[in-house]
């Protein structure tokens, strides 16, 4: 939870910043018109700021997502040998990886293109978490990684930074090119649904409904395998190659 705070700080600090003028408003003003606004502001401010970091202690702290029970459900019946992880800028979860699935030999792909990905929390993780050694930067439509030799690609809550369905189409299409046969994809995202849109307000945008991943996948000739989730918020999508 710290790491989405130190990532984002700035949208913190403005709902912050909100929560004490509005509380200042509703204590001190008036009118009665401007202390419901206030009012109003303020419990949007506590909720931004309550709900969405319990939210992100629950999945990133308390929940099964990083102690990685959920990957013997999602690799069921696949081989291990060779394995792929590709983020957009932010790796945190390649050794972990390594060390629970043992000897499997691995590739780490970056995607970052700094012309594309302007958030400022991506450079932000950049700087703080800088690519793992060993690491090969690639565009996400080409991959240095010859045809039919993987057995398992991994996306973790990074492929969403693909903003375009024609982006994401093209590595799902990458991702086919690589694989062996029988291999498949694991993704982990949050999605645009209820839960997000509770928990994290107008953010939940940045994230892709199912039926925007499924198109994606479809169009690149997956279809999945396995669909669950990892608290309400966070789903985790098996697909493989017919």
């Amino acid at each position: 939870m710290w790491t989405i705070v130190r990532l984002n700080w700035p949208f913190y600090a403005l709902a912050l910043m909100l929560l004490i003028t509005a509380l200042l408003g509703v204590l001190w003003m008036e009118s009665p018109l401007i202390k419901w606004g206030c009012g109003l502001s303020l419990a949007g401010a506590i909720y931004f700021l309550f709900v969405s970091l319990a939210v992100s202690h629950l999945v990133y702290d308390c929940s099964d997502l990083y102690r990685w029970e959920w990957l013997e459900r999602a690799l069921r019946g696949a081989n291990r040998d060779r394995m792929i992880l590709c983020h957009s800028g932010f790796d945190e979860t390649s050794q972990e990886l390594r060390d629970r699935l043992g000897d499997a030999v691995w590739v780490v792909l970056d995607h970052y293109d700094e012309s594309q990905m302007t958030e400022a929390s991506i450079r932000r993780a950049r700087k703080i978490f800088p690519p793992t050694v060993g690491t090969r930067a690639c565009p996400f439509n080409r991959w240095p990684i010859e045809p039919d030799s993987v057995d398992v690609v991994f996306g973790l809550l990074a492929i969403h930074e693909l903003r375009s369905e024609v982006e994401r189409s093209a590595w799902f299409t990458e991702a086919k090119r690589c694989l062996k046969p029988g291999g498949r994809v694991l993704l982990a995202e949050h999605t645009r649904d209820l839960a997000n849109f509770l928990a994290f307000g107008p953010g939940f945008v940045h994230f892709h409904s199912c039926e925007s991943w499924r198109r994606c996948w479809e169009h690149a000739g997956f279809h999945s395998i396995d669909e669950f989730q990892v608290t309400p918020w966070v789903r985790i999508f098996a697909i493989a190659i017919p």
